[in-house]
């Protein structure tokens, strides 16, 4: 069964020079990654997939998580790939954690989906939008509350 996961967001402080979303989606992948699933986070734009790109390097002191910048590195990917429009890679992911404020065509080609609602109203009504186009593709959905 398809699945999507929205996290509310209850600020919108920066934690680590990242956004609250920022961060939860490395905490998020961090953890898909220790349970042995691969990730990709798609990004809003290549600058904040090179800015994550730099924050996983320094995310957990005692942590190393493997990531590349889409289409970089090696050619089966690394277990957690940053990606932006006109940038995905076609590699097969267990996971997609979307930064993106619409709904994504090829996010149905995934079995658990993670997005975010974040604090600001016009961006709760595009979170709104994304929520039924995942239903409309027969996702089932859950909501949490984050944790950051």
């Amino acid at each position: 069964m398809k699945k999507v996961t929205f996290y509310f967001l209850q600020h919108h402080q920066k934690i680590k020079n990242m956004s609250a979303h920022e961060a939860l989606s490395c905490t998020i992948a961090l953890e898909n990654w220790r349970s042995g699933k691969r990730v990709l986070i798609a990004c809003t734009n290549k600058k904040q997939a090179q800015h994550l790109d730099q924050e996983l390097w320094n995310f957990k002191f005692h942590a190393f998580i493997p990531h590349n910048l889409s289409n970089e590195g090696i050619k089966i990917g690394a277990p957690i790939s940053l990606c932006w429009p006109g940038q995905y890679n076609n590699l097969l992911y267990d996971v997609l954690i979307t930064l993106q404020l619409q709904f994504l065509e090829f996010t149905t080609t995934f079995n658990q989906v993670i997005d975010f609602v974040p604090y600001e109203r016009t961006l709760k009504e595009l979170a709104r939008n994304r929520y039924r186009s995942y239903r409309n593709v027969g996702f089932n959905l859950t909501t949490a509350i984050s944790p950051i």
